[in-house]
């Protein structure tokens, strides 16, 4: 009868540990996905970012804000070979931009929900505005606080850059065919317009709801403050969606991403400062 031979636990650790150090061991190759567009998106995007690398040790995301209409032209531009310009995803906060979604090359997947605040000065006594109001002072029409509920000081417009998402989105729901008053002073983010309005007591500007601080107050706007909860319900009447935006170019790394905004990981990290999309 031939000998046994049993190997025991220990043993059998040990030999299969040296077969584990003549193996070698992969390392992925980085990836760099980089991701252009709206300000107002920044706080989100670094949030998802953060938590994605956290998975993903190997994948570096790079985050660029120069405004939504920016971002989509540097996709669309990627999507059709220039090589400079480099952009994996675009970010949008309103969709569509006029002139750029014609040729349907490009998806636009919703990410999250958000309102647009009208702030002004803590010390501004204006109750709140309508709609109607709304739109005539950012006309023009409407040149001082007191026609409205407020004090007797000259009503400062503040009004976002062109190519701005909020802009667009604002100007779609307040202003119609009517153009924003060439006095306007113009801000390049919302982060800029509750700078300037925390600074003067006669201004009135709009922003993200994420950006909105102590510095400044949210105006009720057709009696509804943007709260979680009205615009949940539609009860306030400046919402909108935010996007990321992919293109025909875009690498399965970038779409991967998108995929994790939109799972139930990423939407939790979304409600920590916007609507989830569901």
């Amino acid at each position: 009868m031939q000998p046994t031979f049993r190997i025991g636990p220990i043993r059998l650790a040990f030999c299969l540990l040296l077969a584990a150090c003549g193996t070698k061991v992969e390392t992925p190759a980085p990836i760099t996905i980089t991701i252009g567009g709206s300000t107002s998106m920044l706080p989100l995007l670094r949030d998802l970012a953060d938590a994605y690398q956290a998975q993903h040790p190997n994948v570096h995301i790079a985050i660029e804000g120069y405004g939504s209409q920016g971002g989509v032209k540097r996709l669309r531009a990627s999507s059709a070979g220039s090589p400079e310009d480099g952009l994996d995803l675009a970010a949008s906060s309103w969709w569509p931009l006029a002139g750029i979604e014609a040729s349907g090359d490009l998806t636009a997947t919703m990410v999250a929900r958000d309102g647009i605040a009208l702030i002004v000065h803590p010390h501004n006594s204006v109750p709140g505005l309508t709609l109607l109001q709304l739109q005539r002072i950012y006309a023009g029409r409407t040149l001082k606080w007191q026609e409205v509920g407020g004090p007797s000081d000259d009503i400062v417009v503040i009004s976002r850059e062109d190519g701005s998402g909020t802009r667009a989105a604002f100007e779609a729901l307040v202003m119609g065919d009517e153009p924003v008053t060439l006095a306007a002073v113009v801000m390049p983010s919302s982060a800029a317009v509750v700078e300037y309005v925390a600074k003067h007591p006669t201004a009135i500007g709009y922003v993200s709801t994420t950006y909105l601080t102590d510095t400044v107050r949210a105006l009720p706007i057709e009696g509804q403050l943007p709260t979680s909860a009205a615009l949940r319900s539609g009860a306030y009447p400046l919402t909108r969606s935010l996007y990321l935006v992919s293109g025909k170019a875009s690498s399965q790394a970038a779409r991967a991403f998108v995929g994790f905004a939109v799972s139930s990981a990423g939407q939790s990290i979304v409600a920590r400062r916007y609507l989830p999309r569901r």
